[in-house]
């Protein structure tokens, strides 16, 4: 959310006492506030214009000229209902009311403004000292805190984020590992982990890049993934948090959200990191840098693979690559004829983007010999840097690798191959061949699709492709497909 203008209405704002007005407490700050961050305001009353304008003057804290739209009773036909005032203003400060911060003491006044996308606020005295939302307004018990709920939608100066909004994002997370000996905070620039006691530490580092949409999800899953496939349990993570120039607090406050959310699905703590507002990216980056614990005797080397192990892989092709895409691009689609619902089911694909289930499922069979989960690159390049790491070619069957119809069907229509398009969510396994049914079955329990496409050949490196049970050509990609689109 963005806010470029506030509605006020002005009953909300004054008081009157005996045939005068007098300002509601927290008024003079708000507005000078409001002065202060150049946004637009606006002025709305049942009353008419001439009355509203003597009401100002008689403020000595505001005048006309600091006001750019007054919308009064006459501004009404019959026609019009009670919330449309709002609307009103808006238009007439050319604004739509995405960008707006509406503001009043009557629910019926926000309503409609709060359905079309407008920020509403509902001052309510009998309300909690704490603000809180009721109805889908943010609610506040006196007219100054309404300048903390602003300052969430106004864009932030390049630089670190101030230390006040930090410890306030910090302060959701619960930090309750007892191996963490410095937590995140204020003034700390490092995070201090006891692993005396563990055998072997597991590290990983990643950005993300291509998405904006629930960047901070992808930050943890992605990440975890990769912990995950040495068969180690994901259990801290460092973030550094880049975001353009213009960037709001509520933003920010997004992806932090996202942060705290998938932590604590997986058990993993949030134990260090940075946030900065930056001209240095055009949208914002997540860097994640995940460490995970595993005994050193169920550490899962890519190198224990062998000739005759199966190549097993879960769900489909292009998961990640599929919700990103129609996530980010919704509209393209539609414009070459996707239907809605399609492209509302495959931005739900951004929910199995994890493969830890699966992957600390297979890492309880002593027959697993190898992980690898498919990003960037897509399912080609996985397959070829898991025969490289495991020092094994492998032999493919095309025919047996599972693509989505979603996926096919963006493909086709962006004229890209979803064998090079980002896959987190499809795990790769490699597996000793006497176990490999009754691994199948143990992740299929787990509600996780799993198909057998493959086997790993002799020594060497690359993929030998097998199609209609003719050899056929292995696709290479420099880079990921999804770059086409950006």
């Amino acid at each position: 959310m963005r806010i470029k203008g506030v509605i006020l209405h002005l009953e909300s704002t004054v008081m009157p006492i005996d045939g005068h007005t007098e300002t509601a407490p927290g008024a003079r700050a708000v507005i000078r506030y409001f002065k202060e961050k150049d946004l637009g305001l606006a002025i709305v009353s049942h009353q008419n214009c001439a009355s509203v304008q003597k009401m100002i003057n008689q403020m000595s804290f505001i005048s006309q000229a600091d006001v750019d739209v007054i919308s009064g009773q006459e501004d009404l036909s019959d026609r019009i209902s009670i919330n449309d005032p709002v609307q009103l203003a808006a238009e007439k400060m050319d604004l739509p009311l995405e960008r707006i911060l509406a503001v009043a003491g009557d629910p019926a006044i926000l309503n409609d403004a709060q359905k079309n996308g407008a920020m509403t606020v509902l001052i309510d005295p009998s309300g909690p000292a704490a603000n809180d939302t009721v109805g889908g307004h943010i609610r506040i018990s006196h007219l100054e805190n309404l300048i903390p709920v602003a300052r969430m939608g106004i864009p932030l100066p390049a630089g670190k984020l101030p230390n006040d909004l930090l410890r306030k994002f910090l302060n959701q997370f619960v930090f309750d590992d007892p191996s963490i000996i410095i937590n995140p905070g204020v003034g700390e620039d490092t995070a201090a982990v006891d692993v005396e006691p563990e055998e072997v530490l597991v590290l990983k580092s990643d950005p993300i890049t291509f998405a904006t949409d629930s960047i901070g999800q992808y930050a943890v899953l992605i990440n975890a993934n990769d912990i995950a496939t040495s068969g180690a349990k994901p259990r801290w993570l460092l973030t550094t948090l880049l975001f353009p120039s213009g960037v709001t607090p509520a933003e920010i406050s997004q992806v932090i959200d996202e942060l705290k959310v998938f932590c604590r699905k997986w058990d993993i703590t949030l134990c260090g990191g940075h946030t900065e507002i930056t001209d240095a990216v055009n949208r914002p980056v997540v860097t994640g840098m995940m460490a995970g614990t595993v005994s050193r005797s169920h550490l899962i080397d890519k190198r224990m693979m062998a000739p005759g192990d199966r190549v097993l892989m879960t769900k489909g092709v292009a998961v990640e690559g599929t919700a990103i895409i129609a996530r980010e691009f919704g509209e393209r689609l539609k414009g070459l004829g996707m239907k809605a619902s399609e492209i509302d089911s495959s931005a739900k694909f951004l929910a199995n983007i994890s493969i830890i289930t699966e992957a600390q499922i297979a890492a309880g069979f002593e027959a697993t010999s190898a992980m690898h989960d498919v990003t960037e690159g897509g399912l080609a390049t996985a397959l070829e840097e898991l025969s490289i790491a495991g020092g094994h070619r492998i032999k493919i069957n095309v025919d047996a690798i599972p693509v989505y119809d979603q996926t096919r069907k963006i493909s086709r229509l962006l004229d890209i191959n979803p064998m090079g398009l980002i896959g987190s969510g499809s795990l790769l396994i490699c597996c000793r061949e006497p176990a490999c049914e009754d691994l199948m079955k143990a992740i299929g329990r787990a509600g996780i699709d799993i198909n057998c496409i493959g086997e790993v050949f002799h020594p060497g490196q690359g993929i030998k492709a097998e199609m209609d049970g003719k050899s056929a050509p292995w696709p290479q990609f420099e880079t990921d497909e999804i770059t086409k689109l950006f």
